[in-house]
């Protein structure tokens, strides 16, 4: 599917251990002793970012992701500046199964998000960062941190008031009122959930999904994992956003029906990735796919991993119908600093292409608003709002060696 954030499928088989440091036992905890806490956090595009600071260094900004085990600083120049200590290099192998990334290790960090702290933590330091998320989320991302924050806490996540909550480990023994608990499985330290998938045409599928918060799309199925995962008729093949590894390739489309326990979300939008090198550990996992935030941010979510469960129950957005991008246009931005927004791939047979968009077309202006005054979340927000609306966009393209104004107009149209 089109995504306004990557797909972050980090594959390594690498599990880190922190040595005990002065007696502590590696985790997050509160700082003080409270039945519960609450952490602010961005949201951006159903993407859950936190502000923390390392060592007490400069404030960063890391994504909060249930699909990695360890904790990943995205540059070596960051962790240079705030100090990092390493103790080893290591090779790892990127979600497409092809590229080798360099990282670093780091043991034994301390990670202050207000009212909770990380103690004993190690990070995993990329040499280089070969995600520049920045460019296609619209705001700074330094970091992840997965496993290690939920490993002994429930903690609630609220996509309507942008807000984490801490609980002590005592608290949550039982059910709160309004909520549906289904049981969590682990594999590598990952959640899986079963679920149910009513396909438009084919069977109804039953198996696990790994819950991947650091994921924006809806559904994904691995085709590689069974022969009853079917294309839907209506599909189209696109490039399913960037990873680790390089960018993910495939088809994007819609299933009939999703179940999670007894609650539905119907004519979901559904990402189909090519088989990699990676597949074979996917198939090992015994996953069908993942459930990525496009679904989980449209519930109330309970993550409990000390209990294996998670409770949830509707949230505001629950009823919002599934849209996919109806221009074909995929829109980047160069740098923060710049904050100039250019196209950077245009879809086949889509409003865009048949209004003669091209890569590296810069935009100036959308509907003749001068375009500081949007961020990517809105232009995306836009871009998969109403069929029929007419979009007049205003891009400078080099023809010829010449940079020449254009106007140009898109007329929204579903795609999916």
């Amino acid at each position: 599917m089109t995504l306004t954030k990557p797909i972050l499928l980090f594959c390594t088989a690498i599990i880190l251990s922190s040595t005990m440091l002065w007696g502590q036992v590696p985790g997050f905890y509160m700082k003080d002793d409270q039945k519960r806490v609450n952490i602010p956090f961005l949201n951006y595009n159903n993407l859950i970012i936190v502000p923390l600071s390392i060592n007490d260094g400069p404030e960063l900004n890391f994504l909060l992701d249930t699909g990695v085990k360890s904790n990943i600083l995205f540059s070596k120049s960051i962790g240079d500046a705030i100090g990092l200590y390493y103790t080893r290099t290591l090779n790892l192998m990127g979600a497409d199964g092809k590229t080798v990334l360099t990282a670093l290790v780091s043991p034994n960090n301390h990670f202050d998000m207000g009212p909770v702290e990380g103690r004993v933590q190690p990070i995993l330091v990329l040499e280089e960062d070969f995600l520049e998320l920045e460019r296609v989320i619209g705001v700074p991302i330094h970091g992840i941190i997965g496993y290690e924050f939920f490993k002994f806490n429930p903690v609630k996540v609220n996509y309507d008031t942008d807000f984490l909550t801490f609980y002590r480990r005592d608290r949550l023994k039982w059910r709160p009122f309004g909520y549906r608990k289904i049981a969590l499985s682990f594999d590598n330290y990952k959640p899986y959930v079963q679920s149910t998938v009513d396909q438009i045409e084919g069977q109804v599928i039953q198996g696990k999904l790994l819950i991947d918060t650091g994921a924006n799309h809806g559904l994904l199925l691995n085709r590689e994992t069974s022969s009853e995962i079917t294309l839907p008729p209506k599909h189209i093949e696109t490039d399913l956003g960037r990873s680790l590894g390089g960018d993910l390739y495939g088809f994007a489309g819609r299933v009939k029906k999703y179940a999670l326990g007894n609650l539905k979300f119907r004519k979901v939008i559904t990402s189909y990735p090519d088989e990699t090198e990676f597949s074979s550990i996917i198939i090992e996992s015994g996953r069908l796919g993942s459930l990525g935030s496009d679904i989980l941010a449209r519930m109330t979510l309970i993550i409990d991993y000390p209990r294996e469960r998670m409770l949830y129950k509707k949230g505001g957005e629950f009823h919002k119908p599934f849209e996919y991008d109806m221009s074909g246009l995929k829109v980047r931005l160069t740098s923060l600093e710049e904050r100039r927004y250019y196209v950077s791939s245009v879809q086949e047979e889509s409003p865009a292409s048949r209004n003669n968009f091209k890569p590296g077309d810069e935009i100036l202006s959308i509907n003749l608003l001068p375009i500081e005054y949007w961020d990517l979340s809105g232009i995306n927000d836009l871009l998969r709002s109403e069929p029929g609306r007419e979009i007049i966009f205003t891009i400078r393209r080099n023809i010829n060696g010449i940079m020449m104004e254009l106007e140009k107009e898109i007329i929204l149209k579903k795609q999916l």
